[in-house]
């Protein structure tokens, strides 16, 4: 079954990914990867370091002459920064020693107290290096593994911000097909309503005027999707759940919804599901609205999956306001400043993307099996002739 761990720091060397459980076969090149990572640094409001990082990769293990061999997938991205700067190489050196200036000043919000607390340390950076969103590059890299082998299967998956700081699509707007990837990574905050869009960037504008931050919300769209992936029979297989703690452990990330979600609480039961018709034509079950989200009992459908997320304001801000303490003095103090964004919600949404097709490819591989592409292909081939 697939799964993937993470390695590495924020100002570390590089960070590592292992993605186990891949099919032999699956045609993956550098470049492919590459072009995904690079759709995590778009969005405007993002802070200077993604104009500096590169995202340097290399495949250590598990594909050869552009094919995996059905081995665990080693990849390394280099971190740039640590390359240019001596100062991170004293300060993130794994030789022994110590800091010739700890943070103390731990950042409401954060990881930071919490993080020290739990392990004992004196100096936040122990914790806010591993705990920075900059993981999810390593994340970023696994999931254009999974959007590959999804695409065996015919599944496409895209994102797009509904909700920056108080400016909302408007409701029935239109929803982005794959076929409107471009169109919605070209938008400066990967937004598919140019009218939100402009009101986005206005309100981004004004937070940076201010040193403030702003959440948001996007919405992972999953065409394509088989019919039965997860369960209703165990709680810890059904795919609500599996997706709803991947998105959730996004950095930043305090609220997931599917499908309707929480707005659908509130409306009548008989306005609060999916109906269902037989289509002739295609010989197949088809539901004529998306409340559900695509996924009822715990399973896959076969209808567009909805899900969203929602990301508080970063907590790290370009004017720092926020009261804190000083652990070491125990005095008053403002809480420090790292580099940071006005926003990362457009970005969030490539990364909300990769945890929904890492559950997909996940419970797809569960599902159908197969130690090559050719035999996964066969056997979720044969499952569909049964529907």
């Amino acid at each position: 079954m697939l799964r993937f761990l993470t390695a590495g720091e924020s100002h570390g060397q590089a960070l590592v990914v292992i993605v186990e459980g891949l099919p032999a076969g699956l045609e993956i090149t550098v470049e492919e990867i590459q072009d995904e990572m690079a759709r995590r640094r778009l969005g405007y409001g993002r802070g200077p370091r993604q104009r500096f990082e590169q995202d340097e990769l290399t495949l250590i293990g598990g594909v050869r002459h552009g094919r995996t061999l059905g081995s665990p997938v080693a990849i390394e991205i280099k971190n740039s920064e640590w390359f240019r700067s001596d100062k991170w190489h004293e300060e993130m050196s794994p030789a022994p020693g110590a800091t010739k200036d700890p943070l103390t000043q731990v950042r409401p919000g954060h990881a930071d107290l919490a993080g020290m607390q739990k392990y004992g340390f004196t100096d936040a950076r122990d914790v806010l290096e591993r705990a920075s969103a900059r993981e999810t590059a390593a994340r970023v890299a696994a999931g254009a593994l999974a959007k590959k082998l999804l695409s065996y299967l015919g599944v496409e998956i895209i994102s797009h911000v509904i909700q920056l700081g108080a400016v909302k699509v408007a409701p029935q707007s239109p929803r982005p097909t794959p076929a409107d990837l471009e169109r919605v990574d070209t938008d400066e905050v990967r937004c598919f309503d140019p009218a939100a869009s402009e009101l986005m960037v206005d309100a981004i504008k004004a937070a940076a005027k201010e040193g403030d931050s702003l959440g948001g919300v996007v919405e992972v769209l999953g065409f394509g999707v088989p019919v039965g992936l997860g369960s209703h029979v165990h709680w810890d297989r059904k795919l609500d759940a599996l997706l709803a703690q991947a998105l959730m452990s996004i950095q930043a990330v305090k609220g997931v919804e599917i499908g309707d979600g929480f707005e659908v609480a509130g409306r009548l039961g008989s306005q609060a599901h999916d109906a269902i018709r037989w289509d002739a034509d295609t010989a197949s079950y088809t539901r004529l609205s998306t409340l559900a989200g695509g996924l009822e009992g715990g399973m896959t459908n076969g209808e567009l999956l909805v899900a969203r997320a929602a990301m508080k304001p970063l907590a790290t801000l370009n004017r720092p306001t926020l009261e804190t303490v000083d652990t070491a003095t125990k005095e008053s103090a403002v809480s420090f400043k790292e580099r940071t964004d006005v926003t990362a919600v457009s970005a969030m949404g490539v990364v909300a993307e990769t945890m929904v097709a890492l559950v997909l490819a996940q419970e797809a591989q569960r599902k159908f099996g197969g130690d090559s592409v050719g035999e996964f292909v066969r056997n979720a081939e044969a499952f569909r002739l049964t529907l």
